[in-house]
């Protein structure tokens, strides 16, 4: 380790401990005496995501981000839950030791976790995400969230979830056999 102070390239550790994403060390120059704090990190390798038409793009937790909060937007989501949730699904992708990863993967892993978190910001993403040719196939995800014509039990609702309509338009809905009147 170079000092700052005199460029001499060696010194002494005094002191050593651990901190959130790495080591500080305080160190003492052998030539000059001066002290100073180094910080050490772990050096991620790099991960290349396979696209769709086969191209190889490295890994950018920003663009996974931008896909979430877009989804996400509008809705009842603190951004630090989704940068929460961008942390993890970059983990689980480093922890799994590959190099390259398909993009399907990530975007699996990113439904998943939006499925849990709050079923519109889901819908919008998968919108998007599976490319719904029509609005039967997006129908068929919506009914298979609410448990309708699926035989499954309807999906937990998330705590955080907002309702789609208030609660005295669904009353009134409800009463007029599933057709508001006017």
């Amino acid at each position: 380790m170079k000092c700052p102070h005199c460029g001499y390239y060696d010194s002494k550790v005094s002191d050593s401990r651990d901190t959130s994403d790495g080591v500080r060390r305080r160190r003492q120059c052998l030539s000059c005496s001066g002290r100073f704090t180094t910080h050490e990190r772990i050096q991620q390798s790099t991960l290349f995501v396979i696209k769709k038409d086969r191209r190889r793009e490295s890994f950018q937790k920003e663009k996974l981000l931008n896909g979430m909060r877009r989804a996400c937007e509008k809705r009842p989501i603190a951004e630090h839950v989704i940068e929460r949730l961008a942390d993890e699904i970059e983990s689980e992708l480093f922890a799994q030791g590959r190099t390259e990863v398909p993009s399907t993967l990530i975007g699996d892993m990113v439904m998943e976790r939006l499925k849990r978190l709050d079923h519109i910001a889901y819908i919008r993403f998968a919108s998007v995400y599976r490319d719904f040719a029509d609005i039967t196939r997006l129908k068929q995800e919506v009914d298979s969230l609410a448990g309708i014509n699926t035989g499954e039990p309807e999906e937990a609702i998330p705590s955080a979830q907002l309702p789609l309509l208030p609660d005295t338009q669904v009353k009134t809905a409800g009463k007029a056999g599933g057709r508001r009147q006017r």
